[in-house]
């Protein structure tokens, strides 16, 4: 009886001794539960690692796997710093070579206009622009004495100015010379032609004489004929007796080649 009773006291204790197992198994878990708290607060995959060994160490289980990488912050936004719109490029065209023939002929004509400004303002000179070129119309009272060919000391100085100017292009120049209707026949001169012609000629030579190339200038006399106005008055014969100076253009015109027709055939 004595030693029932002794065993009896020996199971209650036991079964009163039990509940602390149980607590330490919890305290255990909950020192683990906080230290893994404690580790997520660190985002650092090296101390995950560690705590993982550790955890598999302590308990003696085998790693069912890798541990998760601990979340790490969101990215910061990168500004991206846009490359600044380039202008846009302006695309130089090809300009019309005829517009800008036309351009170099008038800036020609511009520059004779200011050397020859008096005698433009008299009348005695003109200055036009065609699809021929520029013209310099001089009266022949300006340059010569009445059926003579020879250049007026004052008339030297004019064309000089002109020569001037001309001798930095590289234009063709055709120098023309006219008369009225008048008949001249003299020794040296049997007709108009001649007399047209020979002023045009002693113009030429102002001209290369001041640095203007021989190679680009020519002489043509028209004699009475292409009249600009009536050789019926003083004033239209005054008009019509001038030398004309033409910057020829470069290129005046498209040039057409005319084939010949076919020959008709034989009957």
């Amino acid at each position: 009886m004595r030693r029932r009773r002794k065993y009896l006291d020996q199971r209650q204790s036991d079964n009163h001794e039990r509940w602390l197992v149980s607590y330490a198994d919890f305290i255990t878990l909950l020192f683990a539960f906080f230290v893994v708290m404690y580790a997520l607060s660190s985002i650092s995959e090296g101390k995950y690692r560690v705590l993982s060994d550790s955890l598999i160490t302590a308990f003696g289980s085998k790693a069912i796997g890798r541990a998760a990488p601990p979340p790490q912050a969101p990215p910061r936004p990168v500004r991206q710093t846009l490359p600044q719109a380039l202008p846009p490029r302006r695309i130089r065209r090809p300009a019309d070579p005829q517009a800008r023939q036309r351009e170099q002929m008038r800036s020609i004509a511009r520059d004779i206009l200011k050397v020859l400004d008096p005698l433009v303002r008299g009348g005695q000179v003109k200055v036009t622009q065609s699809n021929r070129g520029v013209a310099v119309e001089i009266n022949a009272s300006v340059l010569f004495a009445s059926g003579q060919a020879q250049l007026r000391a004052q008339s030297d100085r004019v064309l000089q100015q002109v020569a001037r100017v001309l001798a930095t292009t590289r234009q063709g120049i055709q120098v023309e010379g006219y008369s009225d209707d008048t008949p001249i026949r003299t020794s040296q001169f049997p007709s108009n032609w001649e007399l047209s012609a020979a002023r045009a000629s002693s113009v030429v030579r102002l001209f290369i004489d001041n640095g203007v190339a021989a190679k680009r200038l020519s002489a043509i006399g028209y004699g009475p004929n292409h009249p600009v106005m009536s050789n019926d008055t003083p004033e239209g014969r005054a008009r019509n007796r001038r030398v004309t100076v033409m910057i020829l253009a470069e290129n005046p015109g498209k040039v057409i080649d005319i084939p010949l027709e076919a020959a008709a055939p034989a009957r």
